[in-house]
């Protein structure tokens, strides 16, 4: 049994991402955990090597958006959660994954709605014998590792009985959270009931639970010896400021938020997830001048301009651009489909299209969406109302605006069809010189080639 010491990155949902990980390990982790992630996802997912970022990326087949993205820096050290109710479904997403992760966890932790109606999570610690069967279906089939985590029973008698029923499938590791399914954060952690049942199983137990009381390493060290478990596991004191893992202390906030940025740009990590993680960094900083500047932000340059890094975005952007790299908004159906599957939407002819996409956040009120500015315009006018027909190629949309004798469309595609309306209708407000581009292009809704 391996009892050596381990720092480990908890799963957790949006922060778990590729930088976080390597922010990790680069502050001292010893292995990461990914964001849950859920079987049906990653089967509907295709495997790409990404030539540009030089990782291999998970893309969903139906609306383009990444998935998973890992990268060989951390293939030893990244544990993949996956979320699931099904052993055929756990096996084939584990086979789609194993040669890209170190191990792969199932969740049997998480207490979310979500999940629980799923027959996911702590679902599972209801129904032992259909876990028994994913684990041991996933023991005996990869060629890889296999672990679960899971939130301690109301006495340790039965957390033990449980953890021994999971054990007997072959699984290398388990992790306990030391709460029980109806437990808080704000709640005590029972270290007792850990310490208890990883005196009395034969397998690497990791503790979890403890970032509420983890502010340093010497909190570390205390946990550790509350729970008797060499192996421990951090998660809103790492969300919070992720050199918890430095044994030389930790770093200034601004200083992990300006490395962690680094990383976002450098792996083109989403806007709206790097926004995100840095405000779990910021909690009560948000309040302040800077954290409100922050908040308004909506493009990763905005974003990293706040930390005086819109230069370093900048260079990167454009150097990515420059070997064509594509992200979510560039994504269309054939991108995505058989080669020889045409889109049902393709060069408009005699139509006004431009590269404009739709940031909800952008608009405060809902007189300032571009169709409503577009319809009172029209109405001032007296001109008929814009017409809208919009196609959708499976989970994307596309609309085509017919406005006073003339088509108007974005050439991108958007994830649901009110935003394609309104994508159009941008597209209509412009060309009639109704919307300043200046302003587009500063909040990001303009994208030009």
């Amino acid at each position: 049994m391996n009892n050596s010491r381990e720092l480990i990155l908890a799963p957790m949902v949006r922060v778990g991402t590729l930088p976080m990980r390597l922010l990790a390990l680069d502050y001292g982790a010893d292995r990461v955990y990914t964001e849950e992630l859920i079987d049906w996802k990653i089967l509907r997912s295709v495997r790409k090597h990404n030539d540009i970022l030089n990782t291999t990326d998970f893309i969903d087949q139906t609306d383009g958006t990444i998935v998973f993205r890992t990268c060989q820096r951390e293939r030893q050290k990244v544990v993949l959660q996956l979320g699931t109710s099904d052993a055929d479904r756990a096996l084939k997403a584990g086979k789609m994954v194993e040669d890209d992760v170190a191990s792969i966890d199932i969740n049997m932790g998480c207490p979310k709605e979500f999940s629980v109606k799923g027959g996911m999570g702590v679902a599972l610690l209801q129904n032992l014998d259909k876990a028994v069967i994913i684990l041991k279906s996933l023991v005996d089939n990869l060629k890889i590792p296999v672990s679960c985590k899971i939130r301690i029973m109301p006495t340790k008698e039965e957390t033990l009985k449980t953890v021994e029923k999971l054990v007997s499938t072959g699984i290398h590791m388990i992790a306990i959270h030391g709460r029980t399914k109806d437990e808080r954060p704000q709640h005590f952690v029972h270290t007792d009931i850990i310490k208890y049942v990883a005196s009395n199983t034969k397998i690497p137990v990791i503790a979890n639970g403890g970032s509420k009381e983890i502010e340093s390493h010497a909190d570390i060290d205390k946990f550790r010896e509350a729970t008797g478990c060499s192996k421990i596991m951090l998660a809103r004191a790492a969300e919070w400021n992720c050199s918890i893992f430095r044994r030389r202390g930790l770093l200034a906030l601004d200083t992990v938020i300006v490395e962690y940025l680094k990383l976002a740009v450098d792996y083109d990590n989403s806007p709206s997830n790097t926004k995100y993680c840095i405000q779990n960094m910021l909690r009560e900083l948000q309040d302040t001048p800077r954290g409100k500047q922050f908040l308004e932000c909506q493009t990763m340059k905005q974003i990293c301009s706040i930390w005086n890094l819109d230069d370093y975005c900048e260079l990167k952007q454009t150097e990515y651009q420059a070997k064509g790299i594509q992200g979510r908004w560039e994504v269309c159906p054939e991108t995505l489909g058989p080669p020889n599957k045409k889109p049902k939407i393709q060069k408009l002819e005699g139509a006004v299209e431009m590269k404009m996409r739709f940031i909800r956040s952008v608009y405060r009120n809902d007189t300032d969406l571009p169709k409503s500015v577009l319809h009172s315009w029209a109405g001032k006018k007296g001109l008929k109302l814009p017409k809208y027909d919009t196609r959708q190629e499976e989970k994307l949309f596309r609309t085509i605006v017919m406005f006073d004798g003339q088509c108007y469309a974005s050439t991108f595609w958007e994830k649901n069809k009110k935003f394609a309306e309104q994508g159009g209708a941008l597209v209509c407000l412009c060309s009639l010189g109704l919307m300043n581009e200046g302003d587009l292009v500063s909040n990001g809704s303009l994208l030009r080639s």
